[in-house]
């Protein structure tokens, strides 16, 4: 009884402080300094359509860095904490059997959603989407593998290759723009292209292809870490 009221007055509280907020609130009917720059300027600095792409990958590309850096320190933590051990290390751990139609549908729908997320962060520049984004959609495919087949042909060493190329290739590209251009990952190292165009916004596609490689291979080696882990109990 005390423990269920104790949870109706915390409830309440929460609705509380909600509604002081939602009534105090007012929207802003015109944008601050730094957001106005950047949707006057985005297009000709950038030469980016999606303004959110603009702003994420060059105007605040430290913060995308960090964001990258915390997920490939989780994904790292994960594997340690989570790494197999195994009396025999040459003995494959037991795995469980899945249904014919979850196996035969995973085959067909994989291909598909691997090429819907290179679509997403290849195509982040121009419409919603972006690195991130695709780097999730491609990982989901992955998990669905992990999911459906008994042993999928997931290639531990092979993610950890192309996570650290696309990680290092990034930070490359950001001094790049120290060097040639006015600023880490200064997108103008090269020409910004036709606007509106899938060669436009100069390294913003190329940046965001790493960053889908990267997201996708660290959040598939979190899922597969977890899936070993459920094999060998």
């Amino acid at each position: 009884m005390l423990r269920n009221s104790l949870l109706i007055l915390l409830i309440l509280g929460l609705a509380a402080i909600m509604y002081n907020l939602y009534a105090e609130f007012t929207p802003k009917e015109k944008l601050g300094f730094v957001a106005e720059h950047y949707a006057n300027n985005g297009k000709d600095e950038v030469g980016a359509a999606n303004l959110v792409t603009a702003v994420v990958v060059t105007y605040r590309g430290l913060d995308t860095l960090g964001e990258v850096s915390i997920l490939f320190l989780t994904a790292a933590i994960i594997g340690f904490f989570l790494k197999t051990k195994s009396s025999n290390n040459h003995a494959l751990p037991k795995v469980k059997r899945y249904s014919e139609i979850l196996g035969t549908g995973a085959k067909i729908l994989v291909p598909i959603i691997v090429l819907l997320g290179t679509y997403v962060f290849i195509n982040g520049h121009l419409t919603p989407g972006g690195g991130f984004q695709g780097g999730a959609i491609i990982a989901s495919a992955f998990v669905l593998m992990l999911i459906a087949l008994p042993r999928p042909a997931i290639n531990h060493r092979v993610l950890s290759i192309i996570e650290s190329l696309s990680g290092v290739s990034f930070v490359i590209i950001g001094l790049l723009g120290i060097v040639l251009a006015g600023g880490f990952l200064d997108n103008q190292i090269i020409g910004l292209g036709t606007f509106g165009t899938i060669l436009s916004a100069g390294t913003v596609p190329i940046i965001y292809i790493l960053v889908g490689l990267k997201v996708g291979t660290e959040l598939t080696g979190i899922i597969r870490n977890l899936k070993e882990i459920q094999n060998e109990e």
